[in-house]
């Protein structure tokens, strides 16, 4: 069992430190409680304890649980936090996601983004992390990303519930005229053992709510732990097998119109000219307008369905202008050769002084190798969507997204209203994966209600506007060169790594103006910052500038960067005559948490036992968003192509909340990996994406998914993710078994370009 309080109280320490001298009006934001948004709309007899707790006299309990559900099942497990220290079942419980606010500001994502290997728990490394937190607070950014929600949320929501806890206790004791340690609360009702009387927390709600700020509530023991670390039913899973109407696509107001949109399908272009008079004159067209926004100019149809908009919007003629990028892929890859030839470039991390290894190192000791990764879409399975209504006195926006107060600033730029005035629904998300992090979807909707105020808009964007405008996951082309000793194992290794930045075209999307200058750690993330013992070492980034959107896709740059990372660790392997899992498990000896995963996966997939002919296994080690994990892929020879048969992995997390959730998060992230491996890719031709729907940009299908076996382990000191950790060792462990059935090492995404697939 992992020891987590240590680190979180050394942050805060250190973060405190770091703003020491700082400005005071910025430490007194820092210090002071943000206010609590549940209080604005409070209904009769209904009290909040905290931004996370509402209880009515009537014994309703309702939960906030503030970030998206998107399928992966934080819905459950934050209310599961906070029930946990309130002593109530889940069943008990209502969920709701809450407003947007600046209360549910994401912490961990900052903290944990930090451009400094997750495993460096240094002073140096634990005061930036305060000092990030601290930051957090102050900008107070709402979102679901990093795989942050249960790190974030681990402290905030068991207080919340421990202290409305006591405080219900402390107004039953003063109604009963008794000591609060003599009272015992559990499923929702406080009873007094001595006299036998008892009280519902909805009866002592109104009461218990004022005293929660004042009461001492200690936290549960984890050997006291009834809810934590069991497997428990999803809150959501019945509406969502029921067909209940959860998610952006199904809002549905009175007096509502639908509108699509159709964009340049060349990023940055503009509108030369368009016509419109075909489409107006369509059945049940009210408006055609032109859109121009920051995110890309377009037209829309506002119509009174959506098929009708969807119909008319084909009937407009519009002459596009190309934007600013390069017209084809093949351009982009020579932009991203240009910038590995070049000296432009920043590291976050050096160990020892490998050029100088690399100065006297002898032509045979030396391994080289390229990598090539493709533009990636998101694909999500409920298309981009967003209802909108604007009056003269505010904004009101329904949406899957995973930014609401990066709506709210979006909102507050087009309508003028301040955010107060701007409420932010947000719905359950049919996929998110990075990409409803961004608010361009409800940026059109709200330009386009602008234009028929006082009644609803629901934009809906077809799969082919949702596919090829992105943003996406950057391409990338690396290189890596390493100095073998008289051992074969790594005595230096340089690698470099030509990608977009994530960072400044997402943060200039969402915050027009904002600097976002310097070096991007996004773009190294999966290389610079992995455990590897290696004594002299540097990965150096290139930021190549192609003026197409990229964005948050799932792991971000572990996404690409574990590929082209752990493909290089089995290419030495091989070339210094070792066992690839052996040599990762003696250059990972100093962390015991990678060595647990390494040794559980070995033992899952029986390494040491040879396969029959005609299969083989690749390994893959990656330590992302504060998991461990270590992936075995098995693949098999049918006549000539490759069939994926069997995946194992093992994650270590620290502490694990809900271990059945944990592992089928795992297996998604591990499916979304292998259909990126496989098949996906987005190209350019002419300055337009040339897919644009799942017949040309294909996920993995059921009869190609293998039998995939998951263990968790708790050795880790830090908490760790759940949602993306899983899918960057796929990609290389995948490769690197094709390798080893075929001999043939393939450095180009996807696999499917070279190698024939089942």
């Amino acid at each position: 069992m992992s020891t987590l309080g240590t680190v979180t109280r050394r942050s805060f320490l250190f973060g405190a430190i770091a703003l020491t001298g700082g400005v005071a009006f910025g430490y007194y934001r820092y210090a002071t409680p943000p206010e609590n948004p549940l209080e604005k709309d409070l209904g009769a007899g209904e009290a909040t304890f905290n931004p996370y707790l509402k209880i009515s006299s009537d014994n309703r309990i309702t939960i906030i649980a503030p970030r998206a559900e998107m399928g992966q099942g934080s819905y459950t497990t934050l209310a599961a936090l906070l029930a946990e220290e309130l002593d109530v079942t889940l069943d008990q419980v209502t969920i709701e996601h809450g407003p947007a606010s600046a209360a549910y500001y994401n912490a961990a994502a900052m903290r944990e983004g930090a451009p400094l290997p997750q495993f460096d728990d240094g002073l140096v490394a634990e005061s930036l992390r305060g000092a990030l937190g601290v930051v957090a607070k102050l900008v107070s950014i709402q979102f679901t990303g990093g795989s942050s929600s249960m790190i974030d949320h681990f402290d905030k929501l068991r207080h919340a519930g421990a202290a409305a806890r006591e405080a219900l206790k402390a107004a039953a004791a003063a109604r009963w005229n008794v000591a609060t340690y003599s009272l015992e609360a559990n499923a929702g009702v406080v009873t007094d053992p001595a006299s036998g009387r008892s009280a519902t927390y909805g009866e002592l709600a109104l009461e218990a709510a004022p005293l929660s700020a004042k009461v001492e509530a200690r936290l549960k023991p984890r050997s006291d732990w009834t809810i934590l670390g069991k497997p428990q039913p999803r809150k959501d899973m019945l509406a969502k097998v029921t067909g209940a109407p959860i998610f952006g696509v199904d809002v549905d107001l009175p007096d509502m119109l639908y509108a699509t949109v159709r964009m340049n399908p060349s990023p940055g272009g503009r509108v030369r000219s368009f016509d419109g008079n075909a489409a107006r004159s369509m059945p049940g067209v009210e408006q055609v307008i032109a859109i121009d926004s920051p995110y890309g100019q377009g037209v829309a149809v506002i119509a009174d369905n959506t098929w009708r908009a969807f119909k008319a919007i084909e009937a407009i003629t519009v002459e596009w202008e190309m934007g600013p990028i390069p017209a084809s892929t093949t351009e982009m890859e020579a932009l991203h050769t240009a910038a590995l030839d070049g000296t432009d470039s920043f590291s976050l991390r050096t160990l020892g002084d490998p050029d100088l290894v690399f100065a006297d190192a002898a032509r045979e000791n030396l391994v080289e190798a390229e990598y090539d990764v493709p533009f990636l879409s998101h694909a999500t399975m409920e298309p981009m969507n967003a209802t909108a209504l604007v009056t003269d006195t505010d904004v009101e926006v329904w949406a899957p997204n995973q930014g609401p107060t990066i709506i709210q600033y979006a909102a507050a730029r087009i309508t003028g209203f301040e955010h107060d005035k701007i409420k932010v629904h947000t719905t359950f998300l049919g996929g998110g994966f990075g990409r409803r992090i961004e608010p361009d979807y409800a940026d059109y909707a709200i330009r386009i209600a602008q234009r028929m105020k006082g009644r609803p808009i629901k934009l809906v964007w077809t799969r082919e506007e949702d596919m090829t405008h992105g943003p996406y996951r950057p391409m990338a082309k690396s290189r890596y060169k390493a100095v073998l000793d008289q051992n074969g194992k790594p005595k230096a290794v340089i690698g470099s790594v030509a990608s977009p930045s994530v960072i400044a075209s997402a943060l200039g999307r969402y915050f027009p103006g904002l600097p976002v200058g310097g070096p991007d750690n996004s773009l190294l993330d999966g290389a610079y910052n992995q455990p590897y013992a290696i004594e002299n070492y540097r990965i150096d980034g290139r930021k190549v500038d192609l003026a197409v959107p990229v964005g948050f896709w799932r792991s971000v740059g572990y996404s690409f960067n574990t590929f082209t990372h752990e493909s290089f660790i089995d290419e030495i392997a091989h070339a210094g005559g070792h066992d690839p899992l052996a040599l990762r498990r003696e250059l990972l000896a100093a962390h015991p948490a990678a060595l647990g995963v390494i040794d559980k996966v070995a033992d899952m997939s029986a390494w040491s036992t040879p396969l029959p002919k005609g299969q083989a296994r690749g390994i893959a080690f990656a330590l992302s968003f504060g998991t461990w994990v270590a992936e075995v892929v098995e693949v098999a020879d049918r006549n000539g192509a490759i069939e994926v048969t069997k995946v194992f992995c093992a994650a270590d997390p620290g502490i694990v909340l809900d271990p059945l959730n944990f592992k089928a998060q795992m297996m998604s992230g591990i499916v979304y990996g292998l259909s990126a491996a496989i098949g996906q890719e987005i190209t350019f031709t002419d300055g337009v994406v040339q897919q644009s729907n799942f017949h040309d940009y294909d996920a993995l299908r059921i009869s190609q998914c293998p039998a995939i076996s998951v263990e968790l382990l708790e050795n880790s000191e830090r908490m760790g993710g759940a949602g993306e950790p899983g899918t960057p060792p796929i990609m290389p462990a995948l490769a690197n078994a094709i390798f080893a059935i075929t001999g043939k090492r393939h450095r180009r995404l996807p696999l499917s370009h070279e190698v024939p697939f089942v």
